[in-house]
């Protein structure tokens, strides 16, 4: 088989698809293990090693990556966070610098071509393709559990700071009797549409990045014509340089109006 014809036996949104890796049975029930759930559970170990490497010491000034990550959470906490919850802001910061980091890297995870490399090589050796890799943020169903953790986190931030009646009583701001109706239904549509915007917002950067590399380097299958690969590889990589920076910029957001939304919740203002 040549080059082309390797590559053109690759689907280049394939990657984006949550595929069957194995299948694990508990008590009688099957659980799918796909290739998003390896990529969390990659990052997990990735946090779980290198964060607390980085950290294992504690000098006046750090230097090296350990400064980088320190330097990081400085400027969540009192850029982002605290200007919004103030003195609560270490009630909440722990879980913001856990988001954040756990979401960039699952962006950043998704942008290494894995998928892609490791079925060419399978390939090369007669293999079948293989679903090792792929971007777990620009699954709908991952975005939509962290959205869920931000929801609850909200609304039990709002119920422990005011009381569950205290909270619902107070969910609408004040407005004539006859606007209250309207409003109150207004304001219980809005505390489910914000972390479905979340989760939206992150899938669709995510999953429209991928996209877009994906049917520019399809250009090359297409046409199969070294004039087009040129073109379409250097675009590709300058669209790779873009969702560098979307995969930060998506994180910081996440976080930010996560942020927001707790300081409305647990406003006395509320």
């Amino acid at each position: 088989m040549n080059g082309f014809g390797i590559l053109a036996s690759l689907d280049p949104v394939k990657e984006i698809a949550a595929h069957r890796l194995f299948t694990i049975v508990i008590a009688g029930r099957e659980i799918v293990f796909s290739n998003h759930m390896l990529m969390i559970f990659i990052a997990t170990v990735i946090l779980g090693t290198f964060i607390p490497w980085s950290l294992r010491k504690d000098p006046l000034i750090r230097t090296g990556f350990g400064n980088f990550i320190e330097g990081i959470c400085v400027y969540l906490r009192e850029e982002v966070v605290r200007p919004f919850l103030k003195d609560k802001t270490d009630n909440y910061i722990d879980l913001i610098w856990t988001m954040f980091f756990f979401i960039i890297t699952l962006n950043l995870l998704g942008l290494i071509p894995l998928e892609k490399f490791t079925s060419l090589i399978s390939l090369m050796f007669g293999g079948k393709e293989s679903h090792f890799g792929g971007g777990a943020t620009a699954n709908i169903w991952v975005t939509g559990a962290l959205a869920v953790v931000s929801f609850l986190v909200i609304h039990i931030s709002g119920i422990r700071a005011h009381g569950l009646s205290g909270y619902l009583k107070n969910l609408a701001p004040p407005v004539p009797w006859p606007l209250m109706p309207f409003i109150y239904l207004i304001e219980l549509m809005s505390s489910v549409i914000k972390p479905f915007a979340l989760a939206v917002r992150l899938f669709a950067n995510v999953f429209a990045g991928h996209v877009l590399i994906s049917v520019v380097l399809s250009f090359i299958l297409i046409f199969k014509s070294f004039a087009i690969a040129g073109p379409s590889i250097t675009f590709a990589v300058l669209m790779s340089f873009l969702e560098l920076f979307v995969a930060c910029l998506q994180a910081y957001i996440f976080v930010f109006l996560t942020t927001i939304f707790i300081s409305f919740s647990i406003a006395e203002e509320h």
